[in-house]
């Protein structure tokens, strides 16, 4: 029997991928990188991993009588190759530069992965990603969309077509191409949805739960006017950009989508007299009124905050988008 060290390798590296997953679930760290309505489809990633690595681990021993036969068939091959690259790779070639190169790009997210702690997106994140503007331009677009609601009747007409058909026959086919976009644990029907947002509309203070921070984040930008003066109750992290005022701060959250590569920072800017004494990546708790605020030329919501409190960052820090369930 003949082994076969870089067969071998290649298994253990399906192992190693296998295993990281598997860790990955047991710590709920993959929670840190894709959204939970993905982690059926990464576990059924390290079952084929696993199959893979018992597949390869056929290929690690030969005989002496299987390794002749594939030196014949190399021979036989570059006699009748009019070419002179008639190289075979059945495991056993040597390590070349670019072999060493491929090897370590697959290695390097295994190390990675089993040496280094999950890292959350912090205010560094926030701020690379453009921090007050881009929460800035997230209300602009509110206001355009907003615009586009107010169009009269007869503007209306020319949009009901598409509105009412071809927008059904786009949503069916982004279902079709990714079923599981509409499944997850944040699944509500469509009235319960409609509830959340009467909750909104009358509770007496807003309690921003992680379940409903995105959806009632996206109301309060929509029409802060609408909001202005009621009591609001949430938390996240400081960020301090430059720019504020000593007394300013925001307190921010990330939204994932599928993954952290489309992670997006939604938060409020608010105002506080300790906020000199807050840091960046602080979690706080805070209780206060919605007022507004401009920035850039974009209105956006402005906490008066009358209450805090420091916390732990929470085990899940993450927002996740509510999906409604298509009945």
């Amino acid at each position: 029997m003949k082994f076969h060290f870089q067969q071998a390798l290649r298994a253990l590296i399906l192992l190693a991928f296998c295993g990281l997953i598997y860790q990955l679930h047991h710590t709920g760290d993959i929670t840190k990188y894709i959204n939970p309505k993905y982690t059926g489809l990464s576990q059924s990633a390290s079952i084929l991993f696993l199959i893979l690595f018992f597949i390869q681990i056929t290929r690690i021993w030969t005989s002496k009588k299987e390794t002749g036969n594939h030196d014949h068939h190399s021979h036989s091959c570059c006699h009748n190759n009019h070419d002179h690259d008639c190289s075979h790779d059945h495991g056993d070639s040597p390590f070349t530069v670019k072999k060493l190169l491929s090897y370590s790009i697959i290695v390097f997210p295994l190390m990675t992965g089993f040496f280094l702690p999950a890292k959350t997106l912090d205010a560094s994140i926030a701020d690379k990603k453009g921090g007050l503007a881009i929460l800035g331009n997230q209300n602009k677009e509110d206001a355009g969309q907003e615009n586009f609601d107010n169009i009269d009747e007869s503007s209306a007409d020319d949009f009901e077509e598409y509105s009412l058909e071809d927008n059904l026959e786009d949503f069916e086919e982004q279902i079709e191409q990714d079923p599981s976009v509409y499944e997850g644990e944040q699944e509500i029907s469509k009235e319960e949805f409609e509830q959340l947002k009467k909750e909104l509309n009358s509770s007496s203070v807003i309690k921003m739960d992680d379940s409903v921070f995105g959806l009632y984040y996206e109301e309060i930008s929509k029409d802060i006017n609408k909001f202005k003066g009621r009591e609001i109750e949430f938390q996240g992290f400081v960020y301090k950009e430059e720019g504020l005022d000593s007394n300013q701060l925001v307190v921010s959250r990330f939204l994932i989508t599928h993954c952290v590569a489309d992670a997006s920072m939604i938060g409020f800017l608010s105002e506080l007299e300790d906020a000199p004494k807050l840091y960046d990546n602080m979690w706080i708790k805070v209780t206060g009124v919605i007022d507004t605020a401009t920035y850039n030329g974009a209105e956006l919501p402005l906490i008066k905050i009358k209450k805090w409190e420091e916390i732990e960052e929470p085990f899940i820090p993450y927002l996740y988008p509510i999906n409604i369930r298509i009945l």
